[in-house]
């Protein structure tokens, strides 16, 4: 039986590869990755990455990953733009762990919205009314994450911990962010600053968003898949 953070997961990769017409990238006929477990707790694979390329963006990078013995029920996916794009990218984290729900949904910026007020205007003061409709959900608390977590991804996003009842909604506000998401692909969006500009900024945006300085999570995944696939899990999503 598939489970509820299973399922967000995999409906919206689902719409992505389909409406963007993407193609899987495999390794031997299997995933991109198999993610493996030594830890004493859970020897053997216990999830894997999966990659998709095409339909105009960078592209699509799902990860995986489930440990019973711990009650860990984990699923993201990152549609990355390409690397001079002024798109945002699309982001979506949902996780249960134990009998805890949480999620994590956002388009981060290609500009610093201070500078740049007009991109901000154009881009993401029209998802304001879904933002609102989200943290408006009865039975979501606001996740324990750093100031620096936060400076570095949009104002507009969504990270909470979630009851069952309120996880079950996130289906249609999560489709209501990619609804979105679809739309600005179709755009032109324009700044002024260089293609240069804009992926120099990406590069060291992406580089403190997988940080595991930043982003205490990933020294646990490190603990459990080891340092080795963690960093090459962190040089993929970073574009490297």
């Amino acid at each position: 039986m598939t489970s509820l953070p299973q399922s967000l997961s995999d409906t919206n990769v689902d719409r992505i590869v389909s409406r963007l017409g993407l193609t899987e990238v495999k390794q031997d006929d299997g995933p991109f990755m198999t993610l493996t477990s030594n830890a004493p707790f859970a020897q053997g694979p216990v999830g894997s990455v999966r990659v998709f390329e095409g339909g105009g963006i960078d592209k699509l990078v799902t990860c995986s990953i489930v440990v019973p013995a711990i009650g860990l029920d984990s699923h993201m996916l990152f549609a990355f733009t390409p690397a001079n794009s002024l798109v945002p990218h699309f982001t979506l984290d949902s996780v249960k762990a134990g009998e805890h729900y949480a999620f994590h949904l956002d388009m981060i910026p290609r500009a610093d919205l201070g500078q740049h007020i007009e991109y901000m205007n154009q881009v993401y003061q029209p998802l304001t009314e879904k933002f609102d409709a989200a943290e408006a959900m009865e039975g979501i608390t606001k996740a324990h994450i750093s100031p620096r977590q936060r400076a570095i991804m949009s104002p507009w996003m969504l990270v909470h911990r979630a009851t069952e009842a309120a996880f079950t909604q996130l289906f249609d506000h999560a489709g209501a962010y990619l609804d979105y998401w679809f739309d600005l692909l179709s755009q032109p969006l324009e700044l002024g600053i260089s293609a240069e500009q804009i992926a120099t900024r990406d590069k060291a945006n992406r580089a403190a968003i997988f940080s595991p300085d930043i982003d205490p999570v990933w020294k646990q995944i490190d603990g459990l898949i080891g340092q080795t696939d963690a960093e090459a899990l962190r040089r993929l999503l970073r574009g490297e």
